[in-house]
């Protein structure tokens, strides 16, 4: 019995494995998450660079709320797509890419994974330790206003860096999108512009 079970689990594996590999486009959930997230990280950003100038007190705690806010479903966006990643997989890239191009992509993406997922934690670490209440939508406290000015000091500089590297990462990562949609004949730039295509059966 416990033979057949193990032979059922790695046959169940290998089948999920052939599954992803066999992946011709995104989900359409996939797809959706990923411009959700780039227009609400890019929202966020518009939100983040008030902080550079000079801002009355009141300006200050309530753009931290929002900024936070929409960090919330930033969070929660990034998580499901890290789940759907892990259950659908990704379409191959094209054959007819450069192994340098195919380097690059995996690189970038998974760097841009990497970043969003410091950008969230050191910008929770940075609101723990603000010195005013931030409650995302009102619904939680994510800060009482008690925290460590050198801790905040520490984290949000941390945060600022990321933000600046997410910042060219995206430039490059568009800027690829858009020589792969008009130079090249590859069409994979267009497996995540097109909705109504997808690897759904």
């Amino acid at each position: 019995m416990l033979a057949d079970t193990d032979l059922d689990s790695q046959s169940s594996g290998k089948a999920i494995a052939a599954m992803k590999s066999d992946v011709s486009d995104y989900r359409v959930a996939q797809k959706v998450v990923h411009w959700l997230m780039a227009i609400l990280i890019m929202l966020d950003l518009y939100i983040a660079q008030k902080f550079g100038g000079v801002m009355e007190d009141w300006d200050r705690f309530e753009s931290r709320t929002d900024h936070a806010s929409v960090g919330t479903i930033v969070t929660i966006l990034f998580i499901i797509r890290i789940y759907l990643r892990w259950k659908h997989g990704a379409p191959p890239l094209p054959a007819t890419m450069p192994r340098w191009q195919k380097w690059a992509a995996h690189f970038g993406h998974w760097g841009l994974y990497i970043l969003i997922g410091c950008l969230i934690a050191s910008g929770i670490l940075s609101a723990i330790n603000a010195n005013s209440v931030i409650e995302p939508f009102g619904l939680f406290v994510l800060a009482d206003g008690k925290g460590s000015e050198a801790g905040f000091l520490l984290f949000r500089q941390f945060h600022e860096l990321v933000t600046d590297a997410i910042i060219a990462l995206i430039g490059i990562h568009i800027l690829a999108a858009l020589y792969h949609l008009i130079f090249t004949s590859d069409r994979s730039t267009q497996r995540m512009l097109r909705f109504w295509s997808s690897a759904e059966k």
